[in-house]
Order: structure tokens, then C-alpha cells, then sequence
């Protein structure tokens, strides 16, 4: 229909037992990764609490990534984190410093490509005015795209990705 996606990206850490990978969790991760980043209308994802799998990383994987001021995004939780990398020697808010998951420190890594900032007291103490700042930002990005082709946008998409993590 060539219409553009947009996701709203609120998921807890997925369950890392053998039954998940047993029923193909790797599998369907990885190829809602490949969809997204191969679809040829603008996706706009938006993280609106806790992202924080690799299913969360997956339906995120779009054009644009947008981020409420005080969510967290990440491939795993730092809980998680701590246990494989660590062993268990940090405490979860070490763990969570180090992987810079704050919205701030997405912004700067690129990961993210805006912050939408919410109402004093959080999101939830004011949700009309945090649907208004969403939709508001959700239109200012689908804007930059109405005139490109399918091809420009797979480009942009792709030197999104390229650019994460890199200095400039």
C-alpha cells in the first residue's frame, strides 16, 4: 500500500530460557530485523518506555528512532547484562551505566535520532500532552521522507545504521 510504519516500542526483556529458543526466537528476531530494514516506506519507531530485547531492537529498526525523555532501550536488560558479561560482579546500576541506555546517551551514540521530551512528572502524568508531543514528532519525521523515493529511503536507512557509534 506503500504507506509508512509506525511502531511503538514498550517490551520488558524477553524470556532466555531453551523453550524461547527451542520455538525460534533467534529466527523470528531475525527476520523482523530484515523486514524492517528492507521495507521500502518510511518506518518511524517510537521507544515509549522500555525497550529492551532483541525484539525491541528488531521492531525498532527503522528510519527513524524516536525516544521518550525517560526510556530505556537496549538488546538486553541490565540485569541480564551483568550475569553474561560481568558475572554478576556489578550491581544492575553499574550495568546499566555501561551500556549508556538513557536517552541522552542514545542520542549521542546515534542510536536514537530525537528525544520527545514529556511533561513534567513523566509521560504519564500528563498522557494528552505526551500523545500531542508524539504525534508532533512522529509527523516532523515522517515529513523529511514524503518526497523520496523507495531507494533514498533504504539509503538514508541504511547510512542510519552505518552511522551508530561513530564519532561526528
Amino acid at each position: 500500500f506503500n504507506l509508512p510504519v509506525i511502531s511503538f516500542v514498550d517490551t520488558g526483556g524477553a524470556y532466555p530460557g531453551v523453550g524461547s529458543e527451542e520455538r525460534g526466537v533467534a529466527e523470528a528476531i531475525a527476520r523482523s530485523t530484515e523486514r524492517c530494514l528492507s521495507l521500502k516506506t518510511p518506518l518511524v519507531a517510537v521507544i515509549t518506555g522500555e525497550g529492551a530485547s532483541g525484539g525491541a531492537i528488531a521492531i525498532a529498526a527503522g528510519s527513524s528512532v524516536l525516544i521518550l525523555e525517560h526510556s530505556i532501550y537496549m538488546v538486553i536488560s541490565p540485569e541480564g547484562a551483568n550475569a553474561i558479561l560481568w558475572r554478576g560482579a556489578r550491581t544492575a546500576e553499574e550495568a546499566a551505566k555501561a551500556m549508556k541506555i538513557t536517552a541522552q546517551d542514545l542520542l549521542k551514540l546515534k542510536v536514537v535520532d530525537k528525544i520527545i521530551p514529556e511533561p513534567p512528572g513523566g509521560a504519564h502524568s500528563d498522557p494528552a500532552a505526551t500523545i500531542r508531543a508524539v504525534g508532533d514528532a512522529i509527523e516532523a519525521e515522517l515529513m523529511k521522507f514524503e518526497h523520496l523515493s523507495a531507494d533514498e529511503i533504504l539509503k538514508l536507512r541504511a547510512e542510519r545504521f552505518y552511522a551508530i557509534g561513530r564519532p561526528g
